[in-house]
């Protein structure tokens, strides 16, 4: 269990302290939701958060694999839906893999992708494809 606690600063601004290490974040609301968008909105650490998982658990993969995907860039895309309620949409990732791979793990790197925990959290109405890019 890691404890977060979020703290309401006003102006739709919001700091969280990570509890294990004392880290902190803020977020604003979008400008299109009544925000300045001065940093990350609440949806985009879930994008974020989206990204950063996939890297990790693929990471973790290429370690028993033997590998290194240091350079490894995922790009994620927040779509947000135009009706109500206001939610997130789509989430599509490309990840572009710069390490040279065989076939066996690229599917085992791949499977690992897909067996990331927030892309299992996240409700199935949001569309979440992932693109790879390997290279030759």
């Amino acid at each position: 269990m890691v404890q977060l606690t979020a703290s309401y600063e006003g102006d739709l601004h919001c700091t969280v302290t990570h509890g294990p290490s004392g880290q902190t974040l803020a977020t604003d609301a979008p400008v299109d939701n009544q925000g300045r968008g001065e940093t990350f909105s609440p949806t985009d650490l879930c994008a974020s958060a989206l990204a950063t998982c996939v890297a990790t658990i693929m990471g973790i993969k290429a370690r028993s694999l033997g590998l290194d995907l240091k350079g490894m860039t995922l790009t994620v895309e927040k779509h947000m839906s135009s009706n109500s309620p206001r939610r997130i949409a789509a989430l599509p990732l490309t990840i572009d893999v710069p390490t040279p791979t065989t076939p066996e793990q690229r599917a085992a790197l791949e499977r690992a992708a897909y067996g990331c925990p927030v892309h299992n959290s996240l409700h199935p109405d949001i569309e979440k494809p992932i693109t790879f890019t390997w290279q030759d």
